[in-house]
């Protein structure tokens, strides 16, 4: 199992909303395909086939925010992304 795979199982479970880092959501977001542009603090992502668009910005101690977690955890399993 690779770093990407127990990264996204992490997020999946949803267990510890609260202590995952912004740049292992980014790296994540990136992996499953998703399109990237900054505007700011606002890191937006966009994948063709997938209506939602997400804006996440990161905490003053890097890491991402809760509800934009659950937002990211929504979106991948509506879209089955990356599980197999």
């Amino acid at each position: 199992m690779t770093k990407r795979d127990k990264f996204l199982q992490t997020i999946l479970s949803g267990t510890s909303d609260a202590n995952i880092y912004f740049n292992d959501v980014r790296q994540l977001l990136k992996s499953l395909g998703f399109g990237e542009r900054i505007r700011g603090s606002h890191f937006i992502y966009h994948c063709e086939g997938i209506e939602e668009i997400i804006n996440i910005q990161p905490l003053p101690d890097k890491k991402a925010k809760v509800y934009q977690v659950k937002q990211i955890r929504s979106i991948i399993l509506k879209y089955k992304l990356g599980i197999k």
